[in-house]
């Protein structure tokens, strides 16, 4: 979740650590630190915005520095408990994004060895450690604290008396290092560097790098120098801007099309996702959190229909922390990031109890994409997507489920290859089809204009448009703060219905498929109720237009493509509701992009 940067070259830090940190803003924060090298360390931090940081800035002069923005979880905000940290001779500052699980006892340890603290997190630790062990060489004493500490970590260190240089460690918690012509970078994520290079290398698990101008050292937790790696990146600096979309939220919703021709092409023809998936498996488990976990539950859906294989599906949370089962389902575990924490240690216990993996994720060289081997990657091609609430990635996930579960019915034998060929060319045409549905966005503003003062909203679906009532339900709750529930309709009676009432909107998904005179009468429970009804269903369904107050009309698809749709309408509505609200879209209260800490 925190931002870290770094910077050591031939220009002045102070410019471009606040630039690059300004790139990460979306990842969610509560302070934010710099700390650059001049004549001494110089270290300004404040509880806030990067803004407020800046505001009460003065031009520091020097060439190497690093910057922070925190979001908290031991201490709470506050310009004290702030990155950077420092020794007690200020001579070497840290920042850390990660958590030292058991910092509180090596802070006794320090105590009674004399070291003085003055925050209430578990960073700080680290910095004394780094300074009990600082002998004239900053890799060798990051090398020694390495060894006393439990749990994640991205760690980069500065020391006054070893000027242009950066020492950085890692331990799941994402970092990249970035290659320049005598000035190097470091960041927790690309769009932090894109203005100033597009040459990168991520830095794993147990790697210790020590940057200069004019090199870049990786060692391993030995001290033993690894050969890297490294990669152009295509992006470039508009990609993580808003392209004159009022906010990244908007313009990736419109994004949509594309992100799914992207993930589709050169996938189509022979079903191309690399090794065959195999035949040692009579069942799927898919893993993951959030909105991920949500494409994975429609992936339920999509891979029994398809494929014919009994699925469950698991939060990464949970998976990881349960007893071990006897069964060695296929495990798909979807992350947007390869990077979020839980759904990393799910794989690693995936992997512990001999499971076959896959992953789908958006980022190459990320963690999970190592965890499970490259060959057992599903890359999604969303490009960058700054918005904390998903959207684009959600619709890139749903259509790598889609295409692997026709790859394993493909080698199953479940479908035919007429049927095959049939799904993959309606395959074809849904960027078209999602491009009808973003032409409606004036209507949709419409209803978001007449609805946005709801106290709640609750969203119903039936098969597989139950988890995308639940991802509705969640991209409302996320950027709007209207309190909206997403409910299986078959379960109304067990609840829900007390719930119902003309301060509450409701959602009704009800596209032709065999649930559909189902939740026809679900929406009549609801009705009376007194709750207004939005419908959700296909164009030319006039039968819907007798059961609710409003109408939103999608294009037909066939109804295992309906997720794509409806989702899209979703993402729409509750990004005008938002906006009508004055809430903080691209950026809402409390949360980050990606989940690296528990």
């Amino acid at each position: 979740m925190c931002g870290i940067v770094g910077y050591t070259g031939y220009r002045r830090a102070q410019p471009i650590l606040l630039n690059s940190l300004k790139k990460l803003e979306y990842r969610g924060y509560d302070s934010a630190g710099v700390a650059i090298i001049d004549k001494e360390m110089v270290i300004h931090k404040d509880k806030g915005e990067i803004a407020v940081l800046v505001e009460h800035l003065p031009k520091i002069e020097g060439s190497v520095g690093i910057a922070h923005t925190r979001w908290a979880t031991h201490g709470k905000p506050s310009q004290i408990n702030a990155h950077p940290f420092t020794d007690c001779k200020k001579m070497i500052a840290l920042i850390h994004n990660g958590i030292v699980e058991n910092y509180l006892d090596i802070k006794e340890k320090l105590l009674e060895e004399g070291h003085e603290f003055k925050s209430d997190t578990d960073t700080e630790v680290v910095v004394h450690l780094l300074e009990k062990y600082y002998e004239g060489d900053l890799e060798k004493a990051m090398l020694k604290t390495l060894k006393e500490i439990e749990g994640s970590y991205a760690f980069v260190a500065i020391s006054a008396e070893e000027k242009g240089k950066i020492v950085v460690a890692r331990k799941e918690s994402p970092l990249i290092l970035g290659k320049g012509n005598d000035e190097n970078f470091i960041a927790s994520d690309i769009p932090a560097l894109l203005k100033e290079t597009n040459r990168i290398t991520n830095l794993h698990d147990g790697e210790v790098a020590t940057i200069t101008p004019k090199s870049i050292r990786v060692v391993d937790m030995e001290g033993n120098e690894i050969s890297k790696e490294w990669k152009t990146i295509t992006w470039n600096v508009e990609d993580a801007e808003r392209g004159g979309y009022e906010h990244f939220m908007l313009k990736e919703i419109y994004e949509a099309p594309s992100t799914i021709h992207n993930t589709i092409l050169g996938r189509m023809s022979a079903l191309d996702l690399g090794p065959p998936l195999g035949d040692d498996f009579s069942a799927i488990k898919m893993v993951a959190c959030g909105t991920s976990y949500y494409a994975a539950m429609a992936g339920k859906y999509i891979l029994e229909e398809i494929a014919g294989i009994p699925t469950t599906v698991e939060l990464a949370s949970e998976y990881r922390y349960s007893s071990r089962a006897h069964e060695r389902p296929l495990t798909i575990l979807i992350s947007q990031s390869g990077e979020t924490l839980d759904t990393l240690g799910a794989a690693r216990e995936a992997k512990q109890r001999g499971c076959p993996l896959l992953a789908i994720t958006n980022y190459m060289g990320s963690s999970l994409a190592r965890t499970v081997g490259e060959n057992r990657v599903f890359y999604t091609r969303a490009g960058i997507e700054i918005g904390v609430a998903a959207t684009k990635t959600f619709v890139a996930q749903l259509i790598a489920l889609y295409l692997i579960a026709l790859q394993l019915a493909q080698e199953r034998h479940t479908k035919n290859s007429d049927e095959i060929r049939r799904m993959l060319d309606e395959m074809r045409t849904l960027p078209r089809v999602a491009w009808k549905v973003l032409g409606m966005g004036p209507e949709i503003r419409e209803l978001a204009e007449k609805y946005h003062d709801v106290k709640d909203a609750f969203i119903l679906g039936r098969g597989l448009n139950y988890p995308i009532a639940l991802e509705g339900a969640l991209k409302l709750k996320e950027i709007s703060y209207i309190h909206a529930e997403g409910f299986a309709a078959g379960e109304l009676k067990h609840g829900p219905l007390a719930l119902m009432s003309e301060e509450a909107v409701v959602l009704a998904v009800a596209v032709q498929d065999h649930t559909y005179k189902k939740i026809l009468g679900n929406i009549r429970e609801v009705n009376a109720r007194g709750s207004p009804v939005i419908g959700i269903g296909y164009e030319g369904d006039d039968n819907l237009r007798k059961f609710v107050d409003d109408l939103i009309l999608i294009p037909k698809v066939s109804n295992i493509f309906s997720a794509i749709p409806v989702v899209l309408a979703f993402q729409l509505f509750a990004y005008h509701v938002a906006k009508e609200r004055g809430c903080e879209i691209d950026k809402p209260r409390h949360l980050a992009k990606t989940v690296t800490v528990e």
